[in-house]
């Protein structure tokens, strides 16, 4: 019987893959994290288990939301980036008010593919492949939203002009120099 960690609190980092919902024994919804090199479980929901990765890094998850909303115009199912300077970009797969949100890191998603009506497999960089209760033009769609929205909001930061807080210097791009009279 191959026996899976399970953990009260878990760290999401670059190497997570997904945080799926998954009902324990009890029928209790807790978090299945997939990791490149193995997998856990946390007593957490997934939703709770993002929340406190955003929290980590300065923002919780509604905030990390409304952010999206603001840059992209999406208004549900929304992309998040728990930290955008380590490419932790991550989609759920449904409302994340909704117990059986899971969170997929879009960084690890090589390939989707239609699995059934309404699954789809998603298969990732390693190789692993997991099917999703979710239709393949909903995976595609969020797949899709968060690319457009990871672009955007990396062109920001990438292209940010340099900080001058003195409006008077002489060198400020951004404003021209009026010299005193």
């Amino acid at each position: 019987m191959n026996m899976k960690k399970e953990f009260l609190t878990h760290e999401i980092t670059p190497l997570t893959m997904a945080v799926l919902a998954h009902k324990d024994e009890n029928g209790k919804v807790i978090s299945h994290v997939l990791e490149e090199r193995g997998d856990y479980y946390v007593d957490q929901r997934p939703s709770d288990l993002i929340d406190d990765a955003c929290i980590y890094f300065g923002a919780d998850l509604q905030g990390r939301q409304v952010g999206t909303n603001r840059i992209s115009g999406y208004a549900h199912k929304l992309p998040i980036s728990i930290d955008p300077g380590s490419g932790m970009y991550f989609l759920p797969t449904a409302s994340p008010s909704n117990p059986s949100c899971s969170w997929i890191g879009h960084s690890h998603i090589y390939k989707l593919q239609q699995h059934k009506e309404m699954q789809t497999k998603l298969i990732f960089n390693n190789g692993l492949a997991i099917v999703l209760d979710v239709s393949y033009g909903s995976m595609l769609n969020q797949v899709n939203r968060t690319a457009q929205y990871r672009f955007v909001l990396d062109s920001r930061i990438k292209n940010l002009p340099p900080r001058n807080p003195n409006p008077y210097n002489p060198y400020n791009p951004f404003k021209s120099f009026e010299p005193f009279e």
